[in-house]
């Protein structure tokens, strides 16, 4: 019974013992939360720099070099308890301007952002605090300046991660909100250093907001790090999906890729949504290679697929199938529209074709189109049903389209 009874004291013992512990390891002095910084920063730093290597994403690039500044910046921090104020202060809090500087490169690189160069102007206004006398009021005036400095840069950088009519990764979105909440305590800091009868030491590391900064920056240094390797890595999965699913000359999809997204094209044709295929190849295309060489009809493959990728109606799809064929998939089209969109082809290539690589034969385009209001036993069938019709524009003359309407009521007749 006693054993029973002395249980709740037992555990309320233990608890208090343990929130004791707990207590004595959280509270780290400067040094080491510096310590602390030093370590969280050059670890990102190193990360950021080898993922940039792999990818060479520029923004990359911008984040590791602030991490980097911030390694630095923080071991010079260390140096003021020897008394070298100058380096320790004036010039460590400098470099943490300059990090969040590179901070905000790095997510206007991401965001594909130009910044206005009045920003330059943060590191005059930096370089004009060496004129300030040295009175017991210079730790505040020191304070203020740099906590709106790096308060102006993160809530920049949030702002610019803001959605652009679309959503941003997730990676992307906690980067987003880590900075504003980080430029926002930034802001908080700037106004509590001016409170009357706050005691700032910033030789000594003496102050309440001191030490609340130094906790505040081993965290955002820890949660900046996480959100912007998520964003990168995220941006890397795209940038991977889009090399498996694009034809590395032309940018256009490929075969695999055509596989993959015309299913939900395809099951959406109906009597009164028809779709077609148009298979498209260049006439004479072995004319520019043996007259100008391979490079030259690569170049004019590029063409071809600028002028496909200008003229595609919305929802439709495009792809390089291999060599000189192309397939272009529409839906909720018509025989005129296709007619159209063919011969608008045509004349556009003819035009860039002739100017460009001028050939005894013209090179021009051939194209084979199916119209059809069911949807297709497969994909493939469907290319070879285009594969049919482009023989017979072949045949034919060449720099013509075969169409084949098969919708209901036309059988198969041809225009």
């Amino acid at each position: 019974m006693n054993s029973a009874k002395n249980q709740p004291e037992l555990l309320q013992s233990c608890a208090l013992t343990t929130c004791q512990a707990f207590r004595k390891v959280m509270v780290l002095d400067p040094p080491t939360m510096l310590t602390l910084s030093i370590a969280l920063a050059a670890a990102a730093a190193l990360y950021l720099a080898v993922e940039w290597r792999s990818i060479r994403e520029q923004s990359l690039l911008f984040w590791s070099a602030g991490f980097a500044t911030i390694t630095v910046g923080s071991t010079l921090a260390l140096l003021r308890g020897s008394g070298l104020l100058l380096i320790g202060i004036w010039f460590a809090n400098g470099l943490l301007v300059t990090a969040h500087w590179f901070f905000l490169l790095g997510v206007a690189r991401f965001t594909k952002t130009r910044i206005s160069g009045a920003w330059y102007l943060i590191f005059v206004a930096w370089i004009a605090l060496l004129l300030l006398p040295d009175e017991p009021s210079w730790s505040r005036i020191m304070l203020l300046a740099n906590s709106l400095l790096i308060a102006l840069l993160s809530l920049r950088a949030s702002l610019l991660l803001r959605p652009h009519g679309k959503s941003l990764s997730v990676g992307a979105v906690q980067l987003r909100y880590v900075l504003l909440v980080h430029g926002l305590f930034y802001f908080a800091k700037a106004i509590s250093a001016v409170i009357p009868g706050t005691l700032i030491d910033l030789a000594a590391f003496r102050g309440e907001i001191i030490q609340i900064s130094l906790v505040e920056g081993v965290m955002a240094i820890m949660l900046i790090a996480l959100s912007m390797t998520g964003t990168e890595r995220y941006r890397r999965e795209q940038w991977i999906e889009q090399l498996a699913a694009s034809d590395p000359l032309t940018a256009l999809y490929n075969r695999r890729a055509l596989d993959v997204r015309a299913p939900r094209l395809l099951d959406e044709i109906s009597i009164a949504r028809p779709g077609a295929l148009l298979l498209i190849d260049i006439d004479n295309f072995k004319m520019v290679n043996d007259l100008y060489g391979h490079a030259a009809g690569d170049r004019l493959l590029v063409a071809l697929s600028d002028i496909i990728r200008s003229s595609l109606p919305e929802g439709a799809l495009a792809a390089r199938l291999g060599g000189d064929e192309f397939v272009i998939l529409l839906s909720d089209t018509s025989s005129e529209r296709i007619a159209r969109l063919g011969n608008a082809l045509r004349e556009q290539f003819h035009i860039a074709a002739s100017q460009t690589f001028p050939t005894p034969k013209a090179v021009t385009l051939s194209i084979g189109a199916n119209l059809f209001d069911r949807p297709p036993a497969s994909l493939a069938a469907l290319i070879e049903q285009g594969d049919a019709a482009l023989y017979e524009s072949k045949r034919g003359g060449r720099d013509s389209i075969r169409l084949v309407d098969r919708t209901f009521g036309n059988g198969e007749s041809v225009i």
